[in-house]
């Protein structure tokens, strides 16, 4: 694909290797503007939009890593992708800190070179988002609308992805949507859980293992990486991998290549990398748990998905979307919410966000007798909302006259015991506490 049109910038004090690289992107359409340092680089910027700017690191006049700060904070949407020697690849990574898209390193390849710039280069027109382009996210809310204007931005481009969000957020319904809109949309999405796997088996999950690479491999398996080639990966809860398998991560962002565990044989693999978590990665940086060069390899575009009680205007059509799914799948002839099942659904705070408010409206279904949805057959959680304690999530409604705050925690631990028909597991999770707290609370109300 050609970038006809497309106004390039391109930086770089050694007029010769500017000149390559002028001759190279002309023949793919692009308008050419040169400049010798960082500081014309800096007062071009100021006075054009370019589509992309093509930056070296080490100038004698201005660093790019300099012009960078700059033009990214005079003009923050400008891609731009810097070239840099092996000697300052450490420079190269605190440019992706400070919002660079991307980096190449000398000698160029020019098929890279290519490929690079065609990624980087935003040709989507952003428009108001409608519906018709994300069917599958339910939300009217402005925070909302925002991410998905910015997944219509991203998803072109091969840029990594890292999605910040409490669990239950829709943070993979998010990464497979950009997947969707790609231009790999044809090819796979794979996701892995790297908080379900210990380090051992994420490692052959990932890069797959040789034939007796370790106990119990009885047969060469190809790894996640490579069935995911030409495709989309998401590494969801990426925060909870260790930092010996993060190095491995890191050389195929790096290098595109690895090794299947106890294998020689390095393979290649063109792959977008989209990542999640639900932890704060900066302060994982600083405890070790967390490293830093991948963290800068990740956070070149960043999504932070709200909780649910951050978008309550988003409860109603969710519940709704909810609701018809599963009055279809119990042949419920259930014609709605009643309006204190809703208002209770809006003042609750959802501790567990969309993931929460879908179990609760498939209880509500199927506990529903009659042709609207009511209070009692929500969750008890939900139910005796709000808190008075942090036990209970819910104070006790129509509480006798007299009554401690004790007295109301037994009674909602004993009719949460009974609609669990006494799984301890499933009553904790309904109050919102460890089971550990609940044997406690069980053993101090002495109940049978």
């Amino acid at each position: 694909m050609k970038l006809k049109n497309t106004k390039l910038l391109i930086v770089d004090d050694d007029e010769s290797h500017r000149q390559m690289l002028k001759a190279v992107l002309s023949e793919e359409g692009c308008k050419i503007t040169e400049a010798a340092d960082g500081k014309e680089a800096v007062a071009l910027a100021e006075k054009n939009d370019y589509g992309l700017i093509l930056m070296d690191i080490r100038m004698s006049e201005m660093s790019g890593v300099d012009a960078l700060k700059i033009i990214k904070a005079k003009k923050p949407d400008i891609p731009i992708l810097l070239i840099t020697a092996y000697g300052t690849v450490k420079s190269a990574v605190e440019a992706l800190k400070l919002g660079a898209i991307d980096y190449l390193t000398k000698p160029l390849d020019i098929q890279e070179l290519k490929i690079a710039v065609r990624n980087a280069v935003r040709n989507v027109k952003v428009e108001e988002v409608s519906d018709k382009d994300f069917p599958e996210i339910i939300g009217k809310s402005r925070k909302i609308k925002d991410i998905l204007e910015t997944v219509l931005r991203i998803a072109p481009t091969d840029a990594t992805i890292l999605i910040y969000g409490e669990s239950g957020t829709g943070k993979e319904l998010i990464a497979n949507a950009i997947h969707k809109k790609s231009k790999r949309h044809d090819k796979p999405f794979i996701k892995v859980n790297c908080a379900a796997l210990t380090e051992t088996l994420l490692e052959s999950e990932l890069f797959g293992h040789e034939k007796g690479a370790f106990t119990g491999a009885i047969s060469k398996k190809e790894g996640r990486f490579e069935l995911s080639d030409n495709g989309t990966i998401f590494l969801d809860e990426i925060g909870d991998m260790s930092p010996a398998t993060q190095a491995k991560v890191l050389r195929v962002l790096q290098e595109r290549e690895f090794e299947r565990v106890g294998g020689t044989k390095t393979l290649k693999v063109d792959v977008r990398v989209i990542a999640a978590t639900n932890k704060e990665l900066d302060k994982e940086i600083k405890t070790g748990r967390f490293r830093d060069d991948l963290f800068y390899r990740l956070n070149v575009v960043t999504i932070h998905m709200p909780s649910l009680k951050e978008r309550r205007e988003d409860i109603i059509p969710l519940s709704d979307h909810f609701l018809r799914h599963y009055k279809e799948k119990n042949n419920k002839a259930i014609k709605g919410l009643h309006p204190e099942a809703l208002s209770l659904m809006q003042s609750y705070n959802w501790p567990g966000n969309i993931r929460e408010l879908e179990n609760a409206i498939e209880r509500a279904v199927i506990m529903s007798r009659g042709e609207y949805i009511v209070p009692s057959d929500l969750p008890i959680a939900i139910q005796s909302y709000p808190p008075l304690s942090p036990l209970t999530k819910g104070g006790q409604r129509g509480v006798e006259a007299g009554a401690t705050i004790k007295d109301v925690e037994k009674d909602l631990i004993l009719k949460t015991l009974r609609e669990t028909n006494g799984n301890r597991t499933k009553a904790a999770q309904l109050l919102g506490i460890t089971r550990r707290t609940l044997l406690n609370k069980i053993k101090e109300y002495k109940i049978k």
